[in-house]
């Protein structure tokens, strides 16, 4: 698979070749989460969250994929915060390729965007906020609440508003139901 890498001093795409990536593993969601905020801070916005592979999960797990060539930075800026993965893999097999976290659901006059166990579905014509369901957390029915029925431009931010996983995939899906509406 061919990819763009962008070089994080100009971050202009590079030519196109095999990029090879790197899965940052951790114990815990909320390191996931702290470290891609420490990462993105320092310029590193190509990283992405994902799920790791089957053979690194132990229940709702996220992982960091990175490309491989920025390896030393970006463990470098982790250590300085004192944010050190568990385990750096290098995907170069199939068996250690992560899961896409975001799928996107055209249902004609709706739009379905899950990330992992969480959906939010919205009204093309108005933008509007439908219906937001999955996950167990405790704080899904209220985020549903609040959301749901305002438009995709009204809505509190999920990453503001929730403190869990669940949270925080929703909010993977409602930027991305954002992009596609065209909200900025």
């Amino acid at each position: 698979m061919l990819k763009k890498l962008f070089r994080l001093k100009d971050k202009q795409p590079a030519e196109n070749y095999e990029e090879a990536r790197g899965l940052l593993i951790y114990g815990s969601v909320n390191d996931v989460i702290r470290a891609e905020g420490l990462l993105k801070k320092a310029g590193y916005d190509y990283i992405r969250v994902v799920a790791p592979p089957p053979q690194y999960r132990t229940g709702c797990d996220l992982s960091l994929e990175f490309p491989l060539v920025e390896q030393i930075g970006i463990v470098r800026t982790l250590e300085q915060n004192s944010c050190q993965p568990l385990d750096i893999i290098n995907i170069v097999e199939e068996l250690l390729r992560p899961t896409e976290i975001c799928h996107v659901k055209d249902f004609g006059d709706y739009v379905m965007v899950r990330a992992a166990n969480m959906k939010i579905t919205f009204e093309k014509a108005t933008r509007k906020i439908v219906n937001i369901s999955g996950g167990g957390c405790s704080d899904v029915p209220y985020l549903a609440a609040e959301m749901i029925g305002k438009t995709l431009d009204e809505a509190p931010a999920p990453r503001d508003a929730g403190y869990t996983l669940c949270a925080y995939t929703l909010a993977i899906a409602f930027e991305e139901a954002r992009k596609l509406s065209g909200v900025p």
